[in-house]
């Protein structure tokens, strides 16, 4: 983890102001059209604008926390999966038996490998087609079926072919869990921990395996499906996670009068999206209120508040500086920067070119 670190009230010198985006292009190695309809949000919750509104942001007083920036969290790939090589807007992915092109806006330069390991796929990205499930992928090998079982951090769960190009789950995300899985199993008490956004349950059952108390909220039945799907893959259900199918801040306004508390929050919101009932949400609009009732349910012995931001077009310090506003006076350092995922070659072990995938903001008390 690269990073410098200051106090409050210390000069500021330059730093590396990213941007952070996804984009739809087409798999490697034809390159049809890019599709701008399907995207991240495609199974992700939308937060009601009608809730957003519904309590004004509080007023916070004390000294802002120490900052650690930049912060790079690189990963080099775990378990089952590893990033193989990138280039002309694309990469190349190793997620167990299979070998997947999918589309990278982020990768300008060329690629490392030879077109005809490139070629030498077993499935790619076209999103040349309106249809659903694997209609958008290409297989050049053999007809693949729309799952198959991977594992990462000793957690089972099913990869799945899907019609917005993503494949089940976030790998970049590696470093935030493996982070929260140190902070549960060394706590020497059940930690309470909610997954925001949680798509399919990777982070949920992660967490649920070191041994932490998880509530896990989703508004896409779909999502929600696929993540007890992959607790039964894992014969995990007997552990204490609560599948939650309902709009994030609707749940944690609810959450906030009841008086319930977390130790760690993880909050990884779209950029955009409507939800079921026309609901709208825009992430620079609604964000600051977000995180001010996350830390409003954070427990007094919380270990950690963490925000994911992909597709904006903004610096890593936009969410830091709001970070470190929404938890004044409760001491600790915000430490903020960019997600990054090393290219490790065909063998996994070979480090190559560092892939950003998206901005991220963490509180911790020390």
């Amino acid at each position: 983890m690269k990073q410098r670190e200051r106090r409050p009230g210390q000069k500021k010198t330059s730093g590396p102001a990213g941007e952070s985006r996804r984009d739809d292009r087409a798999g490697r190695p034809a390159k049809p059209v890019a599709r701008p309809a399907a995207a991240r949000e495609a199974v992700r919750e939308t937060p009601a604008a009608a809730a957003i509104v519904s309590r004004p942001l509080s007023m916070r007083t004390g000294e802002r926390p120490l900052e650690r920036v930049p912060v790079i969290l690189e990963s080099l790939g775990a378990g089952d999966f590893h990033l193989i090589d990138s280039g002309d807007g694309q990469k190349l992915e190793q997620y167990g038996p299979y070998r997947i092109v999918r589309p990278e806006a982020q990768a300008l330069w060329r690629p490392s490998l030879a077109p005809q390991i490139w070629e030498k796929v077993d499935a790619a990205f076209t999103g040349d087609t309106d249809e659903e499930g694997t209609g958008r992928w290409r297989f050049p090998k053999a007809a693949l079926g729309e799952t198959w079982p991977l594992n990462l951090l000793g957690v089972d769960f099913l990869g799945r072919f899907t019609s917005f190009r993503h494949v089940g789950v976030f790998p970049e995300q590696i470093v935030h869990w493996s982070w929260m899985k140190e902070q549960v199993e060394k706590a020497g008490r059940p930690l309470k921990v909610l997954n925001l956004f949680g798509y399919t349950g990777v982070a949920s059952l992660v967490a649920a395996a070191a041994g932490a108390e998880v509530t896990h909220v989703d508004a896409s039945k779909k999502a929600i499906g696929w993540a007890r799907e992959n607790q039964a893959l894992g014969r995990m259900e007997k552990l204490p996670i609560r599948w939650i199918c309902e709009d994030a801040m609707k749940f944690i306004l609810r959450e906030e009068r009841r008086g319930s508390q977390y130790d760690i929050i993880l909050t990884d919101p779209p950029k955009f999206g409507r939800g079921p009932n026309g609901e709208v949400w825009h992430l620079f609009e609604h964000l600051p209120l977000m995180l001010d009732v996350c830390r409003e349910i954070l427990s007094p012995r919380a270990a950690g508040l963490v925000l994911t931001a992909y597709s904006i077009r903004a610096s890593f310090y936009s969410i830091h500086e709001l970070m470190r506003e929404t938890m004044r006076g409760a001491g600790g350092a915000v430490e903020s920067g960019e997600l990054v995922i090393r290219e490790a070659g065909l063998d996994g072990k070979t480090p190559g070119r560092a892939l950003s995938t998206s901005l991220f903001s963490r509180w911790v008390p020390k």
